[in-house]
């Protein structure tokens, strides 16, 4: 998100699910200049609409 945030964007990365090998992936919301109260309400909204979001990857 620093490329966002110099070019005066907002952006948030949120956990998408898992690959294939069980290892967590994530998704990069970005929005205008000054639209943080937008972009977490989309990634909150988000978190709570799916079932995985308890799940955590195992440890090595």
């Amino acid at each position: 998100t620093l490329s966002l945030n110099l070019a005066g964007m907002c952006g948030i990365s949120v956990p998408c699910g898992f690959d294939g090998d069980g290892l967590p992936i994530g998704l990069q919301l970005i929005g205008p200049t000054m639209g943080e109260a937008t972009i977490l309400r989309a990634a909150h909204a988000y978190e709570q609409s799916v079932a995985w979001r308890e799940r955590r990857p195992e440890l090595a």
